[in-house]
């Protein structure tokens, strides 16, 4: 009699749901870091899969958890084509063929269509823009013009002649390459080849509710603006950016345009509409740029840059963008915070974002 009761208990003792384990919520995340240490298999399709499966969230009923792959193949059960279990997941495979389409990229003599460079990995060309894109941040085109600048700095650095730097970087006439120079450099190319030692570079330094305020300027446009603490230390800052460019202290006409700024700084909605000499990385230009359409009195995550941008995977590479911006308020990336709203980082001190972003709320408001 006993027997048969405790049979009958453990006939009714539910077996716990999939939806209780708390491996479950890794799947429903689509945790990549869960990859290689779960997988989990679908009755009602015959498959077995990755935490990170794109497809979608199965049944919790009709799923079986395994922690290792050997479990998840005992079912009989196919692997999925979507995920892959039994190899490189989908990111990992498309990173490994982008790597393979920078390499072409970088030794090719010249510039690969995007057509040749998709034929070379295997995919459309639709697909492969897409793919490519979501993994650098930059489309093939500008990773193929950031490859090339990157080796006319090296050969101009190296002593090479103008023309020879040009041609051996990949350029096929010096037309084009004069066209982009200066954006690429930063100067002229033969500036860039002595050294940047004919450059001048124009400052002033001014007072803020802040504390010190450096403002620098090209012939092109404003190339600078650093906050801090010590004015003379800002200088030096400024000589470190600029070591071989003619540093000259402004006039009284130049002095106007720093006040312009610091006014910028007290009272953030009269606006600031200067002309910058922004130099960077192709990347960095697009993240920039974002970052000065974002509105005074409004603040957006680093994971909403990287989406506007069009490169939605390059969370960490926006916020290195942001920590490389030498045109504080003007490029405003003290308008970029975390996902919780919380404030990260800032090159001129955490308080001072704080601060800006406080002025701004209460200037808009």
């Amino acid at each position: 009699m006993t027997m048969t009761i405790s049979t009958r208990m453990a006939e009714r003792t539910p077996t716990p749901s999939v939806a209780e384990d708390p491996r479950w919520a890794r799947i429903v995340a689509r945790d990549k870091a869960a990859d290689g240490h779960l997988w989990y298999s679908v009755g009602t399709t015959g498959v077995y899969c990755r935490p990170s499966c794109p497809s979608r969230i199965a049944n919790p009923q009709n799923v079986t958890l395994h922690e290792t792959l050997e479990s998840a193949r005992a079912t009989g059960f196919r692997p999925c084509k979507r995920c892959n279990p039994e190899g490189l997941s989908l990111e990992c495979e498309n990173a490994a063929l982008v790597a393979k389409a920078c390499r072409i990229i970088e030794e090719s003599e010249e510039e690969p269509s995007l057509e040749e460079l998709a034929d070379a990995v295997g995919r459309s060309s639709s697909y492969f823009h897409r793919m490519f894109k979501a993994t650098t941040g930059l489309t093939p085109k500008n990773y193929a013009v950031a490859d090339r600048s990157k080796k006319v700095r090296k050969g101009l650095a190296t002593g090479n002649s103008v023309t020879e730097a040009i041609y051996e970087a990949g350029f096929n006439s010096s037309g084009r390459f004069y066209e982009n120079s200066t954006g690429m450099l930063g100067m002229t190319p033969s500036q860039y080849r002595a050294g940047g030692i004919d450059e001048e570079i124009r400052f002033a330094v001014g007072q803020s509710s802040l504390g010190a305020i450096l403002v620098a300027s090209s012939t092109k446009g404003v190339a600078s603006i650093l906050l801090g603490d010590d004015p003379d230390e800002l200088v030096r800052n400024l000589q470190d950016r600029f070591p071989n460019a003619r540093l000259i202290g402004a006039d009284r006409d130049y002095e106007a345009l720093i006040a312009r700024v610091v006014g910028f700084v007290e009272a953030p909605g009269i606006g600031l509409d200067l002309p910058l000499d922004v130099r960077g990385t192709a990347f960095q230009r697009r993240v920039w740029q974002a970052l000065q359409e974002i509105p005074v009195g409004e603040t957006v995550s680093y994971a909403e840059i990287a989406r506007r941008i069009g490169s939605p995977k390059s969370v960490r590479a926006v916020a290195g963008a942001c920590a490389a911006n030498n045109l504080a308020v003007a490029i405003p990336c003290h308008r970029v915070v975390r996902n919780d709203g919380a404030l990260s980082g800032y090159a001129w001190g955490i308080e001072r974002k704080g601060a800006l972003l406080d002025r701004e709320l209460s200037r808009s408001a």
